[in-house]
């Protein structure tokens, strides 16, 4: 156990100024010292999937895990988008949403950022699960939601979405995107009055944030996903003992429905992502979850439908 007061040496002033700075990120963004960055690189695309010249069945916005530090998907969560809208072509699916940075700046392009990751990759990763705790702290929460909900609504808008359209929104979570899908509920409502569904795919959120305007949250989970599970122990508020979270509240609505995924995990080649390992009835992982997100989106997009 020798090594355990090193480690603890290291990692603990580095844990420490990466709390500073992902604190540092919102109140700039609350103090109006930085303006969040709005029009997007030259070459990425606002949306990708249907044809901007006319109404998708609903647009999908894809907030993804704590890997998210570019415009561009990660390697999974990229494979996820593009078997989405190869199987969906009617959807606009928004991936460049950046839910670890309340001033919509991807990490990898800021020049100090770009010499960390050469020598020490790891920090990036610290970097973002600082920005989740981040915006699942009580003092910093409703400003976190407010930043990144209105991220979501001005990214949404330059795709093609209208407010009062009644066209729905789907907001899927991939681990701690969960956590900033939950929090931008509130100021979506507010700005585009849009129909809003949530799915988080192994979604790692504290539960605090309020759920009335979403009309339903569905959760894809696995027995196998200890990642997500650790949230369910560490958050109270998803506890069922604190009644009134937003989580628990939700959930006495009817408005969280579980489906399970097993035997998937968070991680690694049996992930929910996963192209290389195969279930039972021969789906490869990432075919199953693009079949269940699919399913989930046409529910919605059937009800709404003209009659």
């Amino acid at each position: 156990m020798t090594w355990f007061p090193l480690v603890a040496l290291v990692l603990g002033p580095v844990l420490l100024v990466e709390a500073l700075l992902a604190r540092y990120e919102v109140m700039l963004y609350t103090a109006g010292w930085r303006t969040p960055a709005a029009d997007l690189p030259p070459g990425v695309p606002y949306a990708r999937g249907a044809d901007p010249g006319r109404p998708p069945a609903a647009y999908l916005v894809y907030l993804d895990g704590i890997g998210k530090r570019r415009f561009t998907d990660t390697r999974d969560g990229g494979q996820l988008v593009k078997a989405l809208i190869a199987a969906a072509p009617d959807l606009r699916v928004l991936g460049q949403v950046q839910p670890y940075s309340p001033l919509a700046a991807p990490l990898a392009d800021r020049p100090v950022w770009v010499r960390i990751r050469r020598h020490a990759g790891l920090l990036l990763f610290l970097h973002n699960v600082m920005q989740i705790f981040v915006a699942a702290d009580r003092r910093y929460r409703p400003l976190y939601n407010r930043a990144v909900g209105a991220q979501i609504a001005g990214q949404l808008r330059r795709a093609g979405y209208r407010p009062d359209s009644g066209i729905p929104v789907v907001l899927l979570s991939y681990s701690g995107g969960a956590q900033v899908a939950t929090g931008a509920v509130r100021e979506l409502h507010a700005q585009l009055d849009a129909p809003l569904l949530l799915i988080t795919l192994g979604g790692f959120h504290n539960g605090a944030n309020d759920l009335t305007h979403a009309l339903h949250l569905h959760q894809l989970t696995s027995a196998h996903d200890r990642i997500e599970r650790v949230g369910t122990w560490l958050f109270p508020q998803r506890w069922r003992l604190l009644r009134g979270s937003g989580w628990n509240r939700a959930r006495r609505a009817g408005k969280v429905t579980v489906h399970r995924m097993d035997p998937a995990t968070h991680l690694g080649r049996r992930s929910y992502i996963s192209p290389h390992s195969h279930r039972p009835d021969g789906r490869s992982h990432l075919e199953h979850t693009t079949d269940t997100v699919l399913a989930l989106v046409r529910a919605v997009t059937a009800a709404d439908a003209p009659h």
